[in-house]
């Protein structure tokens, strides 16, 4: 690599664009040699401009971790014991200023520094990140040692501050997993929830679990780097018109594979958010009640407990078998064995959600680690306990996003590889595919109820969006998959027709009656052949509102479910040897099948028993 004396105000921009040009420096490697090369400069600028004794230049915040992005700022901070340092400051800031390079900087005194920090938690996680540029390395160390001290000892107030800032960026940028044009550090998984998490870490009080973190750091690191070079900004934003340069740049096949590691980087953060955030909340707790006597349910042969329990006994709550309640989370009881038990990771899943609790991450990681494969076709407990998976309605997605992150979702579906965190390049839909299968499956558990068969139900709607990523229509790639995946789970033929019935015309009510006149008996009467019998129907009607609600708040309207209604209720007049009703009715489907009363919330247990 050619060399450029750095030392030299003048020459720095020549050797950092030089840096920035190599093409066999990239990644990690890059941004710690361009902190390097800048701390040379600036220990140069520091020492040109007379520095006392007792005075030292911190880098702080993503700096000081050492490792700088191309359009990074410099954030630095000029520490003193009191000595005069406001002619040193000028000489220092203005030729990084006549740089070009982005300054935020600071002159305090060491109590300083500390007050500021106790007062602004944004300027206390900056100093947890402090690093020795120049000077006096003993005012650094005290600085350092000081900060992390006071970190520690004020993290039970901290830390839910943190939370509240790392809730409300989620709320101002959205989650990145999710984005067509995420901010690669300020959503929810970027790279501020990362820097979040080893400000945990440095409080003591609990660590992420690291499966992955550090890859998931780095790319999305190397993603903004090549955003801030295709770009020439200090933009954090990937936004569509840079995605295909981005992904050249980073060696990637296309923009959709690059969107696809950003997803997957970005849930690997999430995750380790959520279990870290989990394991705070228990040690906060335990502090307040510290002292308190516990009161336990010890676990007996037939599944009942009385009485208190000494200290150091662990309270335990039975909720399935080889499961059971510890901690807010929903664990393996002690005499679980997952090896001679490849149900467990759906019953353990199952109860946790009818709980509306989590699986913990030692739990997920353990089953994980030691289940085998479910046997093909599946037994019928495992194909009941998914479905009541499903049936838990909103309580599902965290526990499914625990086994998602330990690969256990793949294990069960290895058809559900092509759709993880596969974008939709539509403007409509606000979920990667496989998000929005499990959100259809949320919905529809709201509405099982309206049908006769809640199982199949909840199946094709997890199932219904497999045919994406496949070449041709998604419908009918999707068809030719449901009916193999059915057919592992246990279902028998009938079934699985339905199920591949379903998939194939999951769209077919909603575009035929916004695109033909849902009035014409020749429109019903072809949608009555291609369902065939008023159980279809129901379903399909079901299926139909779950996956367009799932979708996003454009994807379905009023009109839209009235003009949806309507068809199927001449359909259902059809399909019941009558002639169809004139008039487009508003509402939902009321006929048909068997259907239960009224459409509620998510109902519990969901089971079916053949008559």
């Amino acid at each position: 690599m050619t060399t450029v004396d750095a030392s030299d105000p003048t020459h720095y921009p020549s050797a950092r664009a030089l840096l920035l040009a190599e093409p066999e420096l990239v990644g990690g490697a890059r941004r710690t040699a361009l902190a390097a090369l800048t701390d040379r400069w600036l220990a140069s600028l520091l020492a040109a401009a007379g520095a006392p004794e007792r005075v030292a230049l911190v880098a702080v915040g993503g700096y000081g971790r050492g490792e700088l992005s191309p359009r990074s700022d410099l954030d630095l901070l000029l520490l003193h014991d009191g000595a005069p340092v406001a002619t040193l400051a000028e000489r220092l800031w203005y030729p990084v200023w006549d740089s070009g390079v982005a300054l935020d900087h600071s002159v305090r005194k060491l109590s300083e520094a500390r007050a500021v920090a106790a007062a602004d938690l944004k300027a206390q996680l900056g100093l947890l990140d402090a690093r020795h540029v120049a000077g006096d390395p003993e005012v650094t160390a005290w600085l350092r040692s000081a900060a992390r001290a006071d970190w520690r000892a004020g993290a039970a107030k901290r830390l839910p501050e943190l939370r509240e800032l790392g809730a409300e960026r989620a709320e101002r940028h959205g989650e990145l997993a999710f984005l067509l044009e995420p901010d690669l550090k300020e959503a929810r998984g970027g790279l501020r929830d990362v820097v979040a998490l080893d400000a945990i870490a440095a409080s003591w009080l609990a660590d992420a679990p690291r499966e992955g973190l550090a890859d998931a750091r780095q790319r999305l690191s190397d993603v903004r780097d090549a955003l801030h070079l295709s770009t020439g900004r200090a933009t954090e934003r990937l936004a569509l018109q840079d995605q295909d340069q981005v992904a050249a740049a980073l060696g990637v096949l296309d923009a959709d594979t690059l969107l696809r590691q950003v997803y997957q980087a970005a849930r690997t953060v999430a995750y380790a958010g959520d279990v870290t955030w989990r394991a705070v909340d228990r040690v906060l707790a335990a502090r307040q009640t510290r002292g308190r006597r516990p009161f336990a349910f010890p676990f007996t042969g037939a599944g009942r407990s009385s009485g208190a329990v000494g200290r150091g006994v662990v309270a335990r709550r039975p909720l399935a078998e080889g499961v059971v309640e510890q901690d807010g989370e929903a664990v393996l009881a002690q005499g679980a064995r997952p090896a001679a038990d490849p149900v467990l990771v759906l019953r353990a899943a199952a109860a946790a959600a009818q709980a509306g609790l989590v699986v913990s991450h030692a739990t997920v990681r353990r089953l994980a680690a030691e289940c085998r494969p479910l046997p093909v076709p599946w037994p019928d407990e495992a194909r009941e306990l998914l479905v009541t998976l499903l049936g838990a309605g909103e309580a599902c997605v965290p526990v499914w996003e625990a086994l998602e992150a330990q690969g256990l979702i793949t294990r069960l579906l290895p058809d559900w590889e092509r759709v993880r965190w596969r974008p939709q390049r539509n403007a409509v839909h606000v979920w990667t595919v496989d998000r929005h299968l499990v959100e259809t499956a949320v919905r529809a558990a709201a509405m099982t109820r309206r049908v006769a068969r809640p199982d199949l139900l909840l199946v094709a709607a997890l199932l219904h969006d497999l045919g994406k990523g496949w070449p041709g229509d998604h419908s009918e790639a999707g068809e030719v998959i449901v009916r193999d995946v059915a057919a592992r789970m246990g279902f028998d033929q009938d079934d699985t027709e339905s199920l591949a019935l379903l998939v194939r015309h999951h769209l077919t009510l909603v575009e035929t009656a916004t695109r033909r006149d849902p009035d014409d008996p020749a429109t019903v009467d072809l949608i009555a052949k291609t369902v065939g019998t008023a159980r279809h129907l129901e379903l399909l009607h079901a299926l139909t509102e779950a996956d367009a609600t799932a979708t996003g708040p454009a994807a379905w309207s009023t009109w839209r479910a009235s003009l949806v209604a309507g068809l199927v209720e001449r359909v259902a007049a059809v399909l019941g040897g009558g002639a169809a009703p004139g008039g487009v009715a508003p509402g939902v489907f009321t006929g048909g099948g068997g259907r239960g009363g009224g459409e509620g919330g998510g109902h519990g247990r969901v089971t079916w028993t053949p008559a």
